[in-house]
């Protein structure tokens, strides 16, 4: 049973709002494309999309892609997920410029296992890396803190 929704508001010729999940034989859609400001479907594309792969400034699904994205694959300049990729990775498998996770691979590395230039992981606390570490965690909304010495 296939959902489709959408406002009647646009903003830049897009619904401000749009909703579809299922299957469409009418739009020859296996998935539900929801294209908007706000995107909700299993494919979504929008400013904040959220979804089974979700695609925007803020993305949430997943496999996320955006500025911001979280998910269970996420790639993003700040992404959070099982697999992360961006400039900034947190996730159980994070790969980035600066990488915090389970299994960290970046310039700047933090985890269990860290791979990088600059790392703090169970082997290494170099202290370029706390210096970045502790400057960049200050600056992000998370309740993450750097390990005990």
């Amino acid at each position: 049973m296939a959902i489709r929704w959408t406002t009647s508001a646009r903003l830049i010729d897009y619904p401000l709002i749009s909703i579809a999940f299922g299957p469409d034989p009418g739009l020859q859609e296996l998935r539900g494309h929801a294209r908007g400001v706000i995107a909700i479907g299993d494919l979504a594309t929008g400013a904040i999309a959220v979804g089974g792969f979700a695609r925007g400034a803020i993305a949430l699904g997943g496999l996320a892609i955006g500025a911001l994205a979280l998910g269970g694959g996420a790639v993003g300049l700040l992404a959070f997920g099982g697999l992360a990729a961006g400039y900034v990775a947190i996730g159980g498998l994070a790969l980035g410029y600066a990488a915090i996770g389970g299994a960290a691979i970046g310039l700047y590395a933090m985890g269990g296992l860290a791979l990088g230039k600059f790392v703090i992981g169970p082997m290494a606390r170099d202290p370029e890396a706390l210096r970045f570490f502790s400057d960049l965690l200050a600056k992000l909304p998370l309740p993450v803190k750097l390990p005990p010495r």
